[in-house]
């Protein structure tokens, strides 16, 4: 339990100043983190990959919808899963909406899944998701950007994941990829993240850091969270 310390409130007015500091100084890290990230080099990708909707099949190019850069959210969901990821679930929650608002920045943003487009499709109806869902069941696009692991990789009980040779996780795990298509058409990867690196996409993990008891999970992270149709 979250035992408050209780002051008065000048004392806590120099507490929060304090605090504010440290604050702005992270704005500003996290502001020359984010023009590091910009200055990445990129790695063409020139390997064909299929993904399906409702629509029909697209190729990777066809993705961008006319835009230049591509950011894709790696949602865990394979063709014999009985349910969606919860932890993606949580993220997806976070998703509706944006996709219009990045559309005016020339970013297209979209999720992929290796479950086939029937399984996607029902659970966004179920969840009230609107934000473009493909399946990529049809191609190495997971594997390749190591989020999709292989049964020989189980048997040996070794994947690259997070930029490090670690124990097998699970057949997927989460990620999100950024691409972009030049004045020659060439598509380009210019950034993954991992794990603790897609924190900064849950809206409601952030609100939850403001709080007292932040994300109150000592117990064990997430073992608290349901989709949100089942609390």
């Amino acid at each position: 339990m979250h035992n408050p310390n209780i002051v008065d409130s000048e004392t806590w007015l120099t507490a929060r100043l304090a605090l504010l500091a440290k604050e702005k100084e992270f704005t500003r890290l996290k502001d020359e983190l984010s023009e590091s990230r910009r200055q990445l080099p990129s790695v063409e990708v020139v390997k064909p990959y299929n993904f399906a909707n409702l629509s029909g099949n697209h190729t990777l190019s066809d993705l961008f919808k006319g835009k230049s850069q591509l950011i894709i959210y790696h949602f865990m969901y394979g063709a014999d899963w009985e349910s969606p990821c919860k932890s993606c679930s949580f993220w997806a929650d976070n998703f509706n909406g944006i996709d219009i608002h990045l559309a005016h920045r020339d970013i297209t943003f979209l999720v992929t899944s290796s479950a086939p487009i029937e399984m996607i499709e029902a659970v966004k109806k179920r969840m009230g998701w609107s934000f473009d869902w493909l399946s990529s069941g049809d191609s190495d696009f997971n594997q390749d950007f190591y989020v999709g692991f292989s049964p020989e990789q189980k048997e040996c009980n070794e994947v690259n994941y997070n930029y490090k040779i670690q124990p097998y996780p699970a057949d997927q795990m989460p990620g999100v990829s950024v691409l972009l298509k030049d004045d020659k058409n060439r598509i380009l990867h210019t950034y993954s993240s991992y794990s603790r690196g897609l924190d900064l996409l849950n809206g409601a993990y952030n609100y939850m850091d403001l709080t007292p008891k932040g994300r109150d999970e000592a117990d064990g992270i997430m073992k608290w969270l349901r989709l949100r149709d089942q609390y």
